[in-house]
This record gives C-alpha cells, sequence and structure tokens, in this order.
C-alpha cells in the first residue's frame, strides 16, 4: 500500500508537469487543409525521399535536403518525419526493418502504461523506478526486467492497438532484436504526442517527461540542429552485430514554442556507433533546420 501510495504521488507529480507540455501542444498554430499540401521527392541511390506539406516549398527543400544528407549512406538508413504545425510528412525506406536496440525501450514502456490502464491501477514504485532508469538512462537490467513483466503477448497487444503491425518482438529475452521500422517508430511518436484511445493523458505525460529527463550523454542524434525554443523528447539506440555492423537509431518528439513534430531516423552498416551517429545526425540537421526556417526557398 506504501508503495502505491507513493506511485500515485508519483504519477500526481508527473501529471502536473506534464501540464506544462499540454498547454504547449494547445498553443501549436492551427493547421492549414489537407487540400493544400503540395508533393515533392528526390532520389538517392536507388530509393526516393517522398515529402508532403501544406508549407509551399517545404516538401521540395526538405526532399532535396534529406536525400543530400544520406548521400552514400542511402542503403544503410531509413528515415519518417511528421509535423502538425506545417502538415508536413516525409519517408526514406520507412518500411524497412532493423534490428531495434534500445529504442525498443519507448514500445516497452507503452506496452507497461497500457497494461496499467487496463488494469485500473497506477505504477508501482517499483515500475516507476525501472522505467526511469529504462529510458532516461537506457538501462539494459530494468529493460530485461520490464520486457520479462510484461511478456510477448503484452507488448504484442500494445502493437496492435497502436497499429504497429511491422514491428516484430525479439525472440526469448532478446528485445534488443526487435524488429521495427521508422514509420512504426513514428506512429509511437504519434501516439505520445496526441489525444487517442491506447495511452491517455497521463500515461503520455509520463512518457513525454521520462524521454525529455535522458542523460545528456546520451541526447545526440534526432535532437542535432533542434531549436532552442523546443522541448525535445528523444530515445536512442545503438548496437554492434556480426552481420550489419553498427545499428544506430535515434526517435524525438519537439514541442512547445509553436513546435509540434517528430521524427525517426534508422541506421546500421556503420563500422563504427560514431560513424551511425554522423548519419543520423545529419539528416536531423536538415530536418530541424529546414521545419524551422520562415520561409523555404
Amino acid at each position: 500500500m506504501h508503495a502505491l501510495r507513493r506511485a500515485r504521488r508519483g504519477l500526481a507529480a508527473t501529471a502536473a508537469a506534464g501540464t506544462v507540455l499540454t498547454a504547449l501542444f494547445a498553443a501549436t498554430p492551427a493547421r492549414a487543409s489537407t487540400a493544400d499540401a503540395t508533393s515533392a521527392a528526390a532520389t538517392v541511390g536507388g530509393s526516393q525521399v517522398k515529402c508532403t506539406s501544406q508549407r509551399p516549398g517545404l516538401a521540395a527543400r526538405l526532399s532535396k535536403d534529406i536525400a543530400g544528407a544520406l548521400h552514400g549512406r542511402d542503403r544503410a538508413a531509413a528515415l519518417a518525419l511528421y509535423d502538425r504545425t506545417t502538415g508536413t510528412s516525409c519517408s526514406f525506406r520507412a518500411d524497412t526493418a532493423f534490428d531495434s536496440a534500445s529504442v525498443v525501450k519507448v514500445t516497452i514502456m507503452g506496452a507497461l502504461l497500457r497494461q496499467t490502464m487496463e488494469q485500473h491501477r497506477a505504477l508501482t514504485a517499483r515500475e516507476v523506478e525501472l522505467t526511469t532508469a529504462m529510458i532516461t538512462k537506457s538501462d539494459n537490467d530494468a529493460t530485461n526486467a520490464l520486457w520479462h513483466q510484461i511478456g510477448h503477448a503484452g507488448i504484442q497487444h500494445f502493437l496492435s492497438l497502436a497499429g504497429m503491425g511491422d514491428t516484430v518482438p525479439g525472440p526469448k529475452g532478446y528485445w534488443g532484436h526487435t524488429q521495427v521500422t521508422a514509420e512504426d517508430q513514428l506512429k509511437l511518436l504519434r501516439l505520445l504526442t496526441s489525444d487517442n484511445s491506447v495511452l491517455d493523458r497521463d500515461a503520455r505525460t509520463y512518457a513525454l517527461r521520462l524521454m525529455n529527463r535522458v542523460v545528456p550523454e546520451q541526447r545526440w542524434g534526432t535532437p542535432a540542429g533542434a531549436p532552442a525554443t523546443a522541448t525535445v523528447q528523444v530515445k536512442n539506440g545503438w548496437l554492434p552485430r556480426d552481420t550489419h555492423g553498427w545499428r544506430v537509431h535515434s526517435v524525438a518528439v519537439f514541442t512547445g514554442g509553436g513546435h509540434d513534430y517528430g521524427m525517426a531516423v534508422l541506421s546500421q552498416d556503420s563500422r563504427t556507433m560514431a560513424d551511425g551517429v554522423a548519419t543520423v545526425e545529419g539528416a536531423a540537421r536538415a530536418v530541424n533546420r529546414d521545419l524551422n526556417t520562415s520561409t523555404a526557398a
């Protein structure tokens, strides 16, 4: 009972802190009609970066700049982007599967939060401790504990509710080998930043708060080049294997100050982790720059 009361107090404090995020979401500028959207594409390697936007010129600029950033790494990367403020979306090999590494930890957190909703209970003190360590420090022991607690069925249940049909949970205890796509990761980010029937407001606020508290040394990747006016919620993943070298991924949402966008950048076949980070950050800088330029050239 004491642990449950502590967890409820923790969630209450989280919800209070999250009212700032909620207010920032509400302050996002109105969206234009989708009928006003224009599309553009740029080829890199054998694939296309495809973008659609309601802001004149932005789709063409984004597709060109993302393609330029991924030149030479196009067969080893994937990207998906949404921006509610400008009615923009982009995709590049967004249905290609990658070993998840630690980006799957956001999915694990989502599955746990969904379970507590269905069980009509708050997180226990232990669950608060484990989720905090898993997200803010990318702690693997905490992830192992939650992965086994939720179970394969619980993870799959959440994926089904979230519409993440291309995500395949890793076998046995190998959560880092879960197969993910940039498009499914973007679906998860959308869930965390909008009203929906899968995760309620308290669950979303809790998840975003932890992603906002990721330790400084793990805040590389998609935040590269992000505007100082944005609140950044991020989770990264990195994993070396004998095949396809380093997997280096980054997912993030950017809110507040008139910002309301999210992106997922996945990569593999890097010789070193630093090479993978450079691939992710090159694409992220192009996106952050173009979305936050007041007029698209």
